[in-house]
């Protein structure tokens, strides 16, 4: 067994620091109100998860309706107006999800593909894409936060469901995920259903949480606070794994020279910008905006800028509508 008290030590700077918690994979699972009863900091995962809805397409938003308006010229009584008026877009993330959504150690600044793509919106209303405030929010937040309108928009790596689509509407989606497993460099993993009987780590309320608990052969789950707490506990040996995005964990092995990223991808994470239901005509607002810009090879450079390392930037997921 490896000795890795420094390595976990230097990790808690990092995630300290760094904002590289790498925190918010699919988040806040359940819908609301808050799951009552919800896994304590070490508790396992139950049996059997509850059956998840799949009444609904998740991956089918509202269709743009005409043309874009010019920047600083939003239809009169429409929620864009409301925004322009107030002078900036108010957006919930968090800031510890590396390359999504993390805070700059040097300027302070939260940035990541997932701010990116709310300052587009910036500037598709304002002319300007400074014209933004960012709220940190938990990733348990990020449905209650739109309800209850705290914020405009969420863009935070979050999967759009059918569950959540009861209390929210989303965007077309914008970026396709999965979920993986990380292990021990030195371990004989070679997918999630390798690790029958061994603990799993996942932020507390995620999804990626719950899908431990989906596994055939029955890993046990172990839930933290955030995934920077995931990694801690793994580099200190309390799990075994962790189990969240692959582009997340990508992350993570980039900071352990002990860790590697197995498998294919288990789950599909289709991530959409969340919206209130109050405000449909900012949702199909949203999606004419992303629609413009995987045309105008926006979203390629918003990725090759962040998530370049994985490679060229695939196609941009294709707009489904309702």
């Amino acid at each position: 067994m490896r000795t890795r008290a420094a390595l976990a030590a230097a990790a808690s700077v990092t995630l300290v620091l760094l904002g590289f918690g790498l925190a918010g994979c699919a988040g806040d699972s359940s819908p609301l109100p808050p799951r009552v009863g919800a896994p304590s900091a070490s508790a396992p995962a139950p049996d059997a998860a509850a059956p998840e809805a799949t009444s609904c397409n998740p991956r089918a938003s509202l269709r743009p309706s005409g043309a874009l308006p010019a920047p600083g010229r939003m239809p009169a009584g429409s929620t864009m107006a409301t925004i322009q008026k107030r002078g900036r877009l108010i957006l919930g993330t968090s800031q510890d999800t590396l390359l999504f959504s993390s805070r700059n150690p040097f300027s302070g600044k939260v940035e990541g593909f997932d701010v990116d793509m709310a300052r587009q919106l910036a500037q598709a209303i304002f002319g300007n894409p400074d014209k933004i405030q960012i709220k940190v929010i938990g990733y348990d937040k990020r449905v209650s936060s739109v309800v209850d309108g705290s914020v405009d928009i969420v863009a935070d790596t979050m999967t759009a469901n059918c569950a959540r689509w009861k209390d929210v509407d989303f965007s077309t989606i914008y970026y396709n995920a999965g979920q993986k497993v990380l292990v021990n460099s030195t371990s004989g993993a070679k997918s999630i259903n390798d690790l029958g009987g061994r603990k799993v780590c996942a932020a507390s309320g995620s999804t990626s949480y719950d899908n431990i608990a989906k596994v055939p052969t029955k890993p046990i789950a172990v839930a933290k606070p955030a995934f920077g707490d995931c990694l801690v506990a793994f580099q200190q040996n309390e799990v075994d794994a962790i189990s969240t995005d692959d582009t997340i964990l990508a992350g993570m092995a980039a900071q352990d020279p002990y860790a590697k990223v197995v498998g294919p991808r288990f789950t599909d994470e289709p991530y959409g910008m969340a919206t209130s239901k109050k405000t449909p005509d900012f949702t199909r607002f949203v999606n004419a905006v992303l629609e413009k810009n995987k045309q105008n090879g926006t979203w390629a450079a918003t990725y090759k800028r962040w998530l370049g390392a994985f490679g060229a930037a695939p196609q941009p997921p294709k707009a489904e509508y309702q």
